[in-house]
């Protein structure tokens, strides 16, 4: 099996720690505010990653953490005239309901800042007493950085350029600039006593102390966005490293950027695209389907055209599995397609070509052979799985109601019926009336016999 290791950037053998074991630790949200599409991309893609490894037969113990003490998560609170925990209590239960609906897996353990704080408060004792970290006369506590002479190995930066071409505060108290903070003095609702005076850790030591709570020392994947390989993964590199004798995670896996129609996402060019709000609109395996069809650590342009031609596709799929009973689906073993493209670092995109070909077959024994249209639609669905990809009925699939819905449901039944009615009548300008209207809003129908079946699609369909 090969991965994409971030700190050499090479592809590389997987070899873990134990075998047929895997240690994994993600960092998770901060929650101050609601997740966006750009949260998704990196979540969805390590939930991909984990139901690899278990479909590869790995026992993987998953650590995703919680941030939820920070400068952001505070000022928050203080403009909503509320508390620090009320913000972060909120936005973790809009966080799970937001993976929930996307039928994300749970990490197996799922640790939050404020419940480790005698662990963070060691881990920054020991540093100290190694003459890692030093105090200022202000009572905060910096990570010297010129003390770990491999700074910046893992973003493959130098020290002196970083100091050179960097926007880093002046601040005198520090050695060098780049220090970093491990425990900032405080005396806001925020803070926690310590031998260096009340107040809250830094965010890069929080990651640090929490992943060997509850990994170890020494673990096979430590995981995340892009955007924090510098400088949050650079510092938790180092710091570990320093106080765990040159050991901390074996690889590093990073997911690539998103962009919002080829711009950044900001909420200043209004192009803030929550998880809540676009599930209101697409069914969550459209948008499973439209992030897996770029490798995880490609960059992204997340686009509502895109999404749209997705939901084309996958609705392919389910026009196929429409036509077979699957009353009775079998758990079938992964099809040696499916393993060569999880073992090459993850490859959703190639795994979707292979759902193509099964696709080709499917269609194809609906004209030549239906007696194996039942077992190649169950290598289709069993294929897909590991995506999260044909896990819902067709005809729920295809009647997910979004918001901006033109007509619902019971009401799309009642013209049916009053459409069946005038087609018996031969009223057929009656009839196609009716096919028409609703064809307009959205909704296609198919005669199949006697019976008349339904679908949502896009207006442009």
């Amino acid at each position: 099996m090969k991965i994409f290791d971030s700190k050499s950037s090479k592809k590389i053998s997987f070899n873990p720690l134990k075998e047929g074991k895997v240690s994994l630790y993600v960092c998770g949200m901060t929650v101050y505010d609601s997740c966006h599409i750009g949260h998704l991309r990196t979540f969805l893609s390590f939930d991909f990653i984990v139901k690899s490894f278990k479909a590869l037969n790995y026992d993987v113990h998953y650590v995703r953490n919680i941030t939820d003490v920070d400068d952001k998560i505070i000022a928050k609170a203080k403009s909503e005239k509320t508390s620090a925990s009320a913000i972060s209590e909120k936005y973790i239960q809009e966080m799970h309901d937001d993976f929930f609906s996307m039928s994300m897996l749970s990490p197996d353990v799922e640790p939050k800042v404020t419940e480790h704080m005698d662990s963070i408060i060691s881990f920054i004792d020991d540093l100290i007493s190694k003459n890692f970290a030093y105090t200022t006369k202000h009572g905060d506590v910096f990570f010297d950085v010129e003390s770990f002479e491999n700074y910046g190995e893992l973003s493959n930066r130098n020290l002196e350029d970083m100091v050179s071409g960097s926007r880093i505060d002046i601040d005198d108290s520090k050695k060098n600039p780049a220090d970093f903070a491990l425990w900032k003095i405080s005396s806001d609702e925020a803070s926690w006593n310590s031998p260096w005076g009340k107040g809250r850790p830094g965010w890069h030591i929080e990651c640090s102390a929490m992943s060997r709570d509850y990994l170890g020392k020494n673990f096979d994947i430590h995981g995340g966005g892009l955007d924090l390989k510098f400088p949050h993964h650079e510092n938790e590199n180092a710091q570990s490293k320093c106080n765990h004798d040159g050991l901390f995670a074996n690889f590093w896996l990073h997911t690539g950027p998103l962009t919002i129609e080829e711009e950044k996402m900001s909420k200043s060019l209004g192009n803030f695209v929550t998880i809540k709000n676009i599930l209101k609109k697409y069914h969550p395996e459209v948008i499973r389907f439209f992030l897996f069809s770029t490798h995880y650590r490609n960059p992204l342009n997340f686009s509502f055209h895109g999404l749209d031609e997705s939901k084309k596709t996958l609705d392919k799929f389910y026009d196929a599995l429409r036509k077979v009973d699957l009353s009775d689906t079998k758990n079938i073993p992964f099809d040696g397609g499916v393993i060569e493209s999880l073992k090459d670092d993850f490859n959703s995109p190639k795994l979707i070509s292979f759902l193509h070909k099964i696709l080709d077959k499917l269609n194809k024994s609906f004209l030549n052979n239906k007696n194996e249209s039942r077992s190649i639609a169950d290598l289709l669905i069993s294929s897909g799985s590991v995506m999260g990809l044909f896990q819902s009925k067709p005809d729920e699939y295809f009647k997910f109601i979004s918001s901006e819905v033109l007509i619902t449901e019971e009401e799309i039944e009642d013209l049916i019926t009053e459409r069946n009615l005038a087609r018996n009548q031969k009223d057929f300008i009656r009839s196609d009336k009716i096919r028409d209207d609703l064809k307009a809003k959205g909704i296609n129908l198919e005669d199949i016999g006697e019976k008349t079946i339904w679908k949502r699609v896009t207006l442009d369909e």
